[in-house]
């Protein structure tokens, strides 16, 4: 059970970031980090890219199984910065900031719930 609860956090990890920011970087994605100040629409593709790798990483890390509560740590001080960066900068960019934070705090009661077993 613990294998396939990190095989899922880790399929999150790598759609979002491997897909949606890395292979294929969606619109949406992108628009919300232009609207963080320092980057904007010039350096959103590149920024983008930075944080697809560091999720693809975590990907790699939940995996491995390795320093487990570290890890849940890192991914929780990532998505609250990322929600929180979205929120705060690009507001109107996020379709739907409630489904947003559900879904994101359903991700991190796994993760930490993967992390504790």
């Amino acid at each position: 059970m613990k294998a396939l609860s990190r095989l899922a956090i880790a399929a999150v990890w790598l759609y979002q970031g491997g897909w949606c920011k890395l292979v294929a970087p969606n619109e949406r994605h992108l628009k919300v980090v232009a609207g963080v100040p320092g980057v904007g629409p010039v350096h959103a593709r590149k920024a983008l890219a930075v944080v697809g790798s560091v999720e693809v990483a975590l990907a790699a890390w939940v995996l491995s199984g390795r320093a487990p509560r570290t890890a849940a740590a890192a991914q929780t001080a990532l998505l609250g910065g990322m929600n929180g960066g979205g929120l705060l900068f690009s507001r109107r960019s996020i379709a739907e900031p409630a489904n947003m934070l559900t879904q994101n705090l359903a991700l991190i009661a796994l993760i930490w719930s993967t992390a504790r077993r």
